[in-house]
């Protein structure tokens, strides 16, 4: 502290973020095994959003017109 009693920014700041940082470090997993086997479907699950998209951007047109035939035969 100063004189006038108050504190220093730059310990504020380091105060603070220490804080944050310890808050953020208790939320992440432990590294072991369980970890590996969560990126690995994380990457499958992006594989597969990637594949979808694509899929939907090349025959989006063609499954709507059928869709809509079916929709007017109805």
């Amino acid at each position: 502290m100063t004189e006038s009693g108050n504190v220093p920014r730059r310990e504020v700041i380091a105060a603070v973020l220490n804080y944050l940082t310890t808050r953020v470090v208790s939320y992440l997993p432990m590294k072991d095994e369980e970890g590996q086997g969560l990126a690995e479907y994380a990457l499958i699950l992006a594989l597969i959003a990637i594949v979808a998209i694509v899929a939907l951007i090349f025959l989006g047109n063609q499954i709507s017109d059928k869709l809509s035939v079916v929709g007017h035969e109805l």
